[in-house]
This record gives structure tokens, sequence and C-alpha cells, in this order.
């Protein structure tokens, strides 16, 4: 007599088949996580005003982490991921918690400067896609590629031509920091087709936390924070906006709308971070610059108007 043995496997996270509605709901929803985004390298600059670049980075997770055991604790959720989740929790976590924030607080640190960061990070939904293929089993269109390539040579022209020719030391820090947040946004996407988006980042952090919190409180030791007002709301909305509330709609969008389509929303972050940065910080940009963050815009819009691909009916054992 046969057994059915599909009650006792494992089951995968697979792609889902995205209608024309769903993906677009997905779009609006990853674009209120990149409008939250959007603020945090003004906000780190604030923040490094008063504290270490380090404090800032590892800190801000610790901050992160508290809000996150407030809210599943509110909710009545465990307070741990499930074991059989717990790999790709802890890649969110190298890739969103430690990696990212580290890499591009040193690279703002080094002297890079707010403008050309976020032009330059505006790569990061290209990587976010080569991910989504590799580990997601996303399938974009050649439509899509073809707008992801556009969108992706025109940041490297632009970060070329603005560093004499060659890529400077802060620009390694920024490739590090963006390849660090496709893994964490990847595998975020992909459990957030089961679990809510604010249960995957508050997982995320709660794995994290018995490193972000001691670290955190030797760093507060053994630096010299000098807190005012500027330095403690940029740490603020780092910790709570940047590093916890903003991946809430990110992650539910990347979940519905696809996590390459809806990831190329994020191409449209270069020209907010810019428009935060004149406005906050007084910063001024060339025309090179805008043209870079414009032509990124167009792409974004490009990658939209591709359909999705749907999934290939499998075989039924």
């Amino acid at each position: 007599m046969e057994t059915d043995n599909s009650a006792i496997a494992p089951r995968s996270i697979a792609a889902p088949s995205l209608t024309r509605r769903p993906a677009w709901r997905g779009t609006l929803l990853a674009g209120v996580g990149v409008l939250s985004f959007s603020g945090s390298f003004p906000a780190t600059v604030f923040a490094m005003r008063g504290f270490d670049p380090y404090l800032v980075a590892i800190g801000r997770a610790a901050l992160a982490a508290l809000a996150a055991v407030v809210c599943l604790k509110a909710a009545g959720a465990p307070l741990l991921p499930p074991r059989a989740h717990l790999r790709s929790y802890g890649l969110i976590a190298l890739g969103v918690v430690f990696g990212f924030p580290l890499f591009s607080g040193l690279a703002l640190h080094s002297g890079a400067s707010t403008a050309h960061s976020a032009v330059v990070i505006g790569l990061l939904p290209a990587a976010t896609a080569a991910f989504a293929v590799l580990r997601a089993g996303e399938r974009p269109r050649p439509l899509f590629w073809v707008a992801c390539a556009a969108g992706a040579l025109s940041i490297t022209v632009f970060t070329l031509t603005r560093g004499s020719g060659h890529f400077a030391g802060a620009d390694l820090l920024l490739v590090l920091a963006l390849l660090s947040a496709a893994v964490g946004y990847t595998e975020g996407g992909r459990l957030a087709r089961e679990t809510p988006g604010w249960r995957v980042i508050s997982y995320a952090l709660v794995v994290a936390a018995p490193v972000t919190v001691p670290a955190t409180a030797v760093l507060a030791l053994v630096t010299d924070p000098r807190p005012s007002g500027v330095a403690v709301a940029g740490f603020a909305y780092v910790g709570l906006i940047s590093m916890f509330l903003g991946f809430i709609p990110w992650y539910a969008g990347l979940a519905m709308g696809g996590i390459a389509r809806a990831g190329q929303v994020q191409l449209a972050q270069p020209l907010l971070t810019l428009a935060w940065a004149w406005l906050l910080m007084g910063e001024r940009f060339g025309v090179a610059t805008i043209a870079a963050a414009l032509a990124v815009l167009v792409c974004v819009a490009a990658t939209q108007a591709s359909r999705p691909t749907p999934d290939r009916p499998r075989p039924r054992a």
C-alpha cells in the first residue's frame, strides 16, 4: 500500500503566481518601504554627529530589537522563530541588521557624501533581482532585465565619472552594503510569503539580539557618546524606522509583488534621498547626480511595465 509523504515532507516557500492587481499592490507597499528607507543616509549622518559609527550601526539594531520584542509580546506571538527557518533569519540578520548598516555607515564616515552614496546604492535593485532568481526561484521577463541593466549601467557610469575613473574606498564599502542588503531583502521576501512582514523583521532582530545588545552596551562604554537633539533624532530614525517599521510594508510588498519586480521600486530611492539631503542638510549636488537619479527613475518605470512571468504548471505526483 502506498503512503502519501506530502503531509510529512518539509514545506518549501515557492514563488507565488502573480496577477496584475496583486503585483501593483506589492509595488505600492514596497514604495512605502522605500520612502522610509530614503531618509536613512541623512539620519545616519546626523546620528554620527553624537555617536561613534560602530555604535550607530549596532545600536540601531538593539533599539529595533526592543521594539520588535514589544510588538511580538503584544500580538501574543512566540518570541523565537520556527527552527526550520533559523538559517534564513540568520541570513537576514547578517544582511540587513549587521552588513548594510555597518558598511554604509563606514562609507559615510569615510567621506562619501549622502548624495553620492544614495546614487551608488541605486545598484541594489539589480543585486536583489539577481538573488531573487538564484534563491527565490523567480523568472523575470527579458524587458525587465533590459531596464534593470540600464539602471545599473547609469549608476556605474555616474560612480566612475565622479570618482576620477575608478572606484574609491567608500564605493567598495557601499558595494558591500548593497550586497548585504540584497541577501537580506531576498530572504525576507521569501519568508514574507508565509509570515507577516512585521514578524519576519522582528524575528531577524531577535536572532541578532544576543550580539547587538551586549555589543551596544560595550560600545556605549568604550566610546565617547555626545548626544544632542539632532544626533538622538537621527539615531531614533535609523533604529525605529529604517531598521524596523520600514521593513513591514517592504517585505509585504516583496512577497505580494515579487522580489525582483517590486524590489525595483528602490531605484527611486536615490531621488528621494537627494531631496532629503537638500532639505535637511543643505547638501549640494550637480547636474550629473540629478541626471543619474532621473535615469534610474525611468528604468524603474520600465521594470514595472514588464509583466511578471507566470509560474509553469508543476507535474502532479
